[in-house]
């Protein structure tokens, strides 16, 4: 009897995406169309929360103490809750090359499908605009703020140029370095001088040699945003962001460690000073709830779908999301839909061209369906919400990403 009903509704949920999968491709493709920065998603957050207030939800805007964040309730007050999370920030300079036009509004289609569902069927659900993924760790100011107090669930889903329910989500902090010499004539008097850039530079290169000898889990990537005023002057300040990721929280901090130890070097090399920052947020890896997993994966097979088994997938394509940090908290899942070709890598001009092609817009649909269906299973299987509670009930390490303050950085000072 309850496959029955279980089955009953996740069709309802389906047809209820149907009947608005043009006015969701439209949103999605609004959203791509005026791509905002962290924090900075005025827009999106009001086109987002304004639909789902049309669509029957109870809406808090500015949620949480931030601006552009929003929590849509619906449903019954006791029953379990499932909170889809939307994405929305764009990479500035790039727009939506990570394709975030689609998580929102795959988010956004899957509340509107649970939202005359969930009462009669005993449920809850939260849409929950999470803004700054990019770096910026939306979701882990609003989990410090309760956003995900004793939610059942959290699950969102974003565009690859592959699919797998359980991708790799590593552990992630950024560090900003910048090396302080002394300023001289270049021709005239460079003994007088001591060159910040070369400090910077010969850390750049000690990290380039580090590479070579880390695990494919771990990565280290980074630009050089000042290397000095004029040719003609000993550059006497010299400057560059880096990202540090590893597998998990533990692994992070001995490779952050490697990554400082090569910056020391090149400024004692040069004779200059470091300033190395560790700067908030710290991302932490993705523990994938494997019993919601599964379900997801079940669900996205029903719709014709192929998602591969995380084994398949090299553990080197890795990337890092705030929804690890909330995966240490509450269940999670953070499935990759495909909608371009595996040669089409996110965070390039290419990726933010399919991330309004045909097949990213097929995304935002079986996207929809497939957590609007999960949430049904997470509220109508009391046996599928015990397993996936199972592993919070035990004893689990912290999270080990180190920390920095929300407003400060550690710093690390040293010639």
């Amino acid at each position: 009897m309850n496959e029955a009903r279980i089955a009953a509704a996740k069709r309802r949920a389906c047809a209820a995406v149907d009947a608005i999968a043009d006015e969701l491709v439209a949103i999605s493709h609004e959203l791509h169309s005026h791509p905002e920065p962290g924090y900075h998603e005025r827009h999106a957050a009001a086109l987002l929360a304004g639909r789902l207030a049309r669509g029957g939800f109870a809406v808090q805007r500015h949620a949480f103490g931030l601006p552009t964040a929003f929590a849509a309730h619906a449903g019954t007050p006791a029953g379990p809750r499932v909170v889809i999370c939307c994405e929305y920030d764009a990479i500035p300079g790039m727009g939506h090359a990570c394709g975030h036009n689609i998580v929102g509004a795959a988010g956004l289609g899957a509340g509107l499908a649970l939202a005359g569902i969930a009462a009669p069927v005993g449920g809850r659900v939260t849409v929950l605009g999470t803004p700054a993924e990019e770096g910026g760790g939306g979701k882990i100011l609003l989990a410090d703020r309760g956003a995900f107090a004793g939610a059942a669930a959290a699950m969102l889903v974003h565009p690859a140029p592959y699919e797998t329910v359980r991708p790799h989500i590593n552990a992630a902090s950024t560090l900003h370095v910048t090396t302080i010499g002394r300023a001289a004539h270049a021709s005239m008097f460079p003994e007088a001088g001591v060159n910040a850039l070369d400090a910077l530079v010969l850390g750049y290169l000690g990290l380039a040699t580090l590479r070579q000898h880390l695990a494919p889990t771990d990565k280290v990537h980074g630009i050089i945003t000042d290397g000095g005023t004029a040719p003609s002057v000993v550059p006497a300040r010299a400057a560059g962001w880096f990202m540090v990721r590893s597998a998990n929280g533990t692994d992070l901090v001995r490779l952050r460690q490697r990554v400082l130890a090569a910056f020391r070097a090149g400024a004692l090399s040069a004779g200059a000073r470091l300033v190395a920052q560790w700067q908030w947020p710290q991302y932490a890896e993705m523990r994938h709830s494997l019993p919601l997993a599964v379900a997801c994966e079940e669900n996205l097979r029903a719709l014709g779908r192929h998602p591969v088994p995380p084994e398949r997938i090299p553990v080197s394509r890795a990337a890092s999301t705030d929804l690890g940090n909330v995966s240490h908290l509450v269940p999670a899942i953070h499935p990759k839909l495909a909608i371009s070709p595996p040669d089409v890598v996110p965070h390039s001009p290419a990726f933010a061209r399919w991330a309004v092609g045909p097949a990213a817009d097929r995304a935002v649909v079986d996207g929809a369906k497939a957590l609007a269906m999960t949430a049904i299973d997470v509220w109508l299987r009391p046996r599928l919400r015990a397993a996936m509670r199972y592993p919070f009930s035990r004893p689990r390490p912290p999270v080990s990403v180190p920390r920095a303050s929300r407003h400060g950085a550690s710093a690390v000072r040293g010639r």
